[in-house]
């Protein structure tokens, strides 16, 4: 079970309690509910304290991040708090992929010419596309307010280079670096000795071939060759943006054939490629002391230690001993979900406005997101207790957890939206 952060009666932070010892003190009177995701409480009459060294240690992914708070108590290390930090990169792309489609099919019109206006901007040095950013804002954003709700003294990152040519060739070496795989050949005839000239869905080798997506670039595949195959015309209108598992679900041992021979892709190992050292150089702006360690020695202190596999728990491990897990502990799940969107407008398919720009972000003091609990009287249409984040209506009438028509004048803020879901499992 994780602890309960606390903080003094001037916002200083002191070391985390017990579960049970905090809700003694609320009972109390003599500490109140500061923040519930994650749960904090502030001590009324306590003005500072002793602590003891906390560290913080970070397991960086491309998709999930794992979090652990670290207290020394005695000669061991025990794991206090620790959370899941699940990135939204994935979705920026997506939505900058999607707004680059506009623009371009405008300006490919009939219509006033426009002419790109990224051509007269310069990339600084050291640029990050906004995917990658998004992932290392996150985590400093996180190391940043933890040390404001917990005694942290120093930080310790998980830093690793993959070589991604080494991953799919272990047996590269020198100059093959340079050469790489396709080296003599066109990407069409390479794919076309690869597969025996034939179609890889029906075995056809009588029709035109085309070349096709094994993951669909509808949903997000990459134009690797070891994603690309060749098709008849059929099979691949056939197969549409569906997955290879999908189309072949009826032919398991042709699927089983394709999927052999494709490789793994490396885009998670790419994107720490590009983030790691960036990540350091964030963290070192908060003025603390931090450490970096290498991959292998996580996965080692992990299996020496008998735990399983997971961000928050490899999060625990980094460093030159692994943490102790107490029994029963549960990691806090958080989800980067943005503070709202920066268009002015909500375009149609064709990238024009479809509807008139919002003016208000907020009514009656309530904004999508925020964290509230609404207790409805008997007789009303949403009768009972409600807890959870509130859509907001410019009528008046909310929704809390998928319950529309819930009266503001019924609904008390809990915790206002700062860009993140939170789950306790």
């Amino acid at each position: 079970m994780q602890k309960v952060l606390v903080l003094d009666n001037n916002m200083n932070p002191l070391m985390p309690c017990h579960p049970a010892r905090a809700r003694q003190l609320l009972k109390q009177g003599k500490a109140a509910v500061y923040r519930h995701y994650p749960f904090i409480i502030i001590l009324k009459n306590r003005k500072g304290g002793d602590v003891q060294p906390v560290e913080l240690r970070i397991d960086p992914g491309s998709k999930v991040t794992g979090l652990a708070v670290v207290a020394q108590f005695g000669r061991g290390r025990t794991v206090v708090w620790a959370a899941n930090l699940q990135h939204k990169g994935w979705r920026v792309k997506k939505a900058l992929d999607k707004r680059r489609i506009l623009r371009r099919s405008r300006r490919s019109r009939k219509i006033r010419y426009r002419p790109p206006r990224w051509r007269n901007r310069k990339t600084e040095k050291g640029w990050l596309s906004p995917s990658l950013m998004s992932r290392v804002n996150n985590i400093r954003h996180w190391a940043e307010k933890l040390t404001t709700l917990i005694p942290i003294k120093t930080i310790a990152v998980e830093t690793i280079r993959f070589d991604t040519q080494l991953m799919e060739n272990p047996e590269i070496s020198g100059v093959e670096y340079q050469q790489g795989e396709l080296q003599g050949y066109e990407v069409r005839e390479y794919l076309l000795e690869k597969w025996g000239r034939k179609c890889v869905y029906c075995s056809a080798d009588n029709k035109q071939l085309e070349i096709d997506h094994v993951w669909p670039k509808s949903r997000g595949g990459s134009n690797r060759v070891s994603n690309l195959v060749i098709s008849c015309e059929p099979c691949n209108r056939a197969k549409g943006s569906s997955s290879v598992q999908e189309f072949l679900a009826h032919d398991p041992k042709r699927l089983e054939l394709i999927l052999a021979q494709k490789r793994k892709p490396l885009r998670d190992a790419a994107i720490i490629n590009a983030i790691c050292y960036r990540i350091g150089d964030e963290l070192k702006e908060l003025g603390m002391s931090v450490t970096f360690w290498s991959g292998g020695l996580t996965k080692y202190n992990r299996c020496n230690a008998g735990y399983p596999k997971d961000h928050w728990i490899d999060a625990a491990c980094v460093g030159t001993h692994a943490a102790q897990i107490l029994e029963g502990m549960l990691p806090l799940n958080i989800k980067a979900m943005g503070r709202g969107k920066r268009r002015v407008c909500q375009p149609d398919k064709y990238g024009f406005p479809k509807a008139k720009p919002r003016t208000v972000k907020r009514v009656h003091g309530f904004q999508t997101g925020d964290f509230v609990k609404a207790v409805v009287p008997l007789g009303r249409k949403a009768e009972g207790t409600h807890v959870g984040r509130v859509t907001i209506r410019a009528s008046g009438y909310f929704c809390i957890s998928k319950i529309d028509g819930i009266n503001w004048k019924y609904c008390k803020l809990l915790q206002q939206s700062d860009g993140y879901e939170y789950t306790q499992i």
